[in-house]
């Protein structure tokens, strides 16, 4: 039996809370150059990293009405193994899972080879856009385990 959750969406509770994340997210998306794939991977990596289910339901189905294949996103998750991505692509799910996994790493959370194989490929407002995207996706990811939002849950 799939557990209930625990409480509405916090950010559909708080009325603040949706509209202030929401300005957040348009301008990571809008003020940013990243392109949407490339934001769109580092949110389904990041949220199969932190297993929340609503978030890799929801970006999966997201990116396959944008056209993605299905290979590329059944291989999210091996990427380094998969044929599927690019350089540019591989670099942002290294960046997203340094980001995502601080606490794992002695030393630097984000070593320098990973943030220059990053900056090689995007310039600042692009890494802007994923960097500010990677934490948001995290916010989502902890806010949806905490209080067990399902995959296919309504906000």
């Amino acid at each position: 039996m799939q557990p209930q959750p625990r409480i509405k969406n916090p950010a559909a509770v708080l009325s603040g809370a949706y509209p202030a994340i929401q300005e957040l997210f348009r301008a990571s998306r809008q003020e940013g150059t990243a392109s949407a794939t490339v934001l769109e991977l580092a949110h389904l990596r990041a949220s199969q990293v932190n297993g929340c289910s609503f978030c890799v339901d929801l970006g999966a189905r997201e990116m396959k009405k944008g056209g993605e294949t299905d290979e590329r996103l059944f291989a999210v998750a091996a990427w380094r193994e998969a044929p599927y991505f690019t350089e540019a692509e591989r670099a942002v799910l290294d960046l997203t899972e340094y980001t995502t996994r601080l606490a794992d790493h002695s030393g630097e959370a984000v070593p320098d080879a990973v943030w220059d194989e990053a900056a090689r490929h995007f310039d600042e407002k692009e890494l802007a856009s994923i960097v500010l995207t990677i934490g948001l996706t995290n916010l989502f990811n902890h806010v949806n385990a905490a209080t067990r939002q399902p995959a296919g849950a309504a906000w």
